[in-house]
């Protein structure tokens, strides 16, 4: 019989070990934090709400949040009832899998699948600790284009929302590389464990497949003189590994184009988003995750049940606009969305994130 004392850690005692001097943390200079790592109040909202509703307040998110997009539009699409069984295809902050728990009001079941075993290890914790366990809802660390797998083994959905947009969390944090607006690494992956970085994927295409890339994902006008641009400086021994030097490149490259300066600087902000999202969308691998989730997406669906699905980015709506048109006319649908429907004003006020939002429905 083994003795529970040996499998003991040891524990220093006050006696044995002195107390550890207190450490100040490091303050931000200036007014307001600008570094991701300095806004430790916004990355701790338990324990500093005033300075979360302070920011929220002015139309912003903060540090380390996600603010759900369209939540009230969802509901009425998705017209839960409890005792229903549903799927969250992008769990991410856990804005969108609480409201629709608490739709269920306690009877069903609610399955959030995400690919970003960081985000999710902390959106789980968090929904845990405000009551939601195990009998009601299931995280799975899982690509929501696996949904078939899922539902045969649950035996299918009443409901299914399928988010397609970046969380906030992931774009804020430097580390991840999401963005221009600070230096990090040019990552881009949602799952850091596979595929490979944005950085090695500059050094894998040519010139013609990168600007091919750059029309498709993201309808990028400047495609042609942005890929020459990096593939040139590639070549030259340009290192381009951080958010910051491939931001540079496509400064480097619109500056020989002929535009006033006010033109140059805007469509230096907007190609550098469109950018950056055609190579996440391509280390990813977006548009094949979606296409192959919207045709197994019919199947995962109990009869009667409904889908709702929101997109950001022209490339994405298309996508899910036809395959819905497609199923329709096939009678696998019985009905569908005709129009788009978009956030409201005030929410696209108090949420810059939301502009692009496009919300679409079916149901079988």
């Amino acid at each position: 019989m083994n003795n529970t004392k040996d499998l003991m850690p040891e524990i220093d005692t006050p006696s044995q070990a002195a107390p550890a001097p207190h450490k100040r943390r490091v303050r931000y200079s200036g007014k307001y934090p600008k570094k991701f790592s300095e806004k430790y109040k916004e990355l701790n909202p338990e324990k500093y709400g005033d300075q979360i509703k302070h920011v929220l307040a002015k139309g912003n998110t903060p540090a380390g949040m996600h603010i759900p997009i369209m939540v009230k539009e969802i509901l009425e699409v998705l017209a839960i009832k409890p005792g229903e069984q549903g799927f969250d295809g992008t769990l991410g902050y856990g804005g969108h899998t609480k409201a629709m728990l608490e739709q269920l009001q306690g009877q069903g079941h609610l399955y959030s699948g995400d690919v970003d075993s960081i985000e999710a290890a902390k959106t789980e914790a968090r929904l845990r600790k405000e009551g939601f366990g195990e009998d009601i809802w299931t995280p799975k660390l899982m690509n929501f284009c696996e949904i078939d797998q899922l539902a045969q083994a649950v035996g299918g959905f009443d409901f299914v929302l399928a988010d397609l947009g970046v969380s906030s969390m992931q774009i804020d944090n430097p580390e991840r590389g999401f963005t221009y607006k600070a230096d990090g690494p040019l990552d881009l992956r949602l799952d850091s464990k596979s595929g490979i970085s944005a950085a090695q994927r500059l050094k894998e295409v040519d010139r013609a497949e990168l600007a091919g890339m750059f029309v498709e994902n993201s309808d990028e006008p400047y495609a042609e003189e942005i890929a020459r641009q990096i593939c040139n400086d590639l070549k030259r021994g340009i290192k381009i590994e951080t958010t910051v030097a491939l931001h540079e490149e496509i400064i480097k490259a619109l500056q020989k184009v002929k535009l006033s300066k006010e033109d140059r600087d805007m469509a230096i902000k907007k190609s550098s988003a469109r950018v950056f999202q055609a190579l996440r969308i391509d280390v990813n691998h977006e548009f094949e995750v979606l296409y192959e989730f919207m045709e197994k997406l019919p199947n995962a669906l109990r009869d009667g049940g409904r889908a709702a699905i929101l997109t950001f980015h022209s490339g994405e709506d298309r996508i899910v606009k036809k395959a819905f048109q497609a199923l329709k006319r096939a009678g696998i649908y019985s009905d569908i969305s005709t129009e788009v429907i978009r956030p409201s004003k005030e929410e696209c006020y108090n949420n810059s994130r939301a502009h692009s939002t496009k919300l679409r429905w079916a149901i079988k």
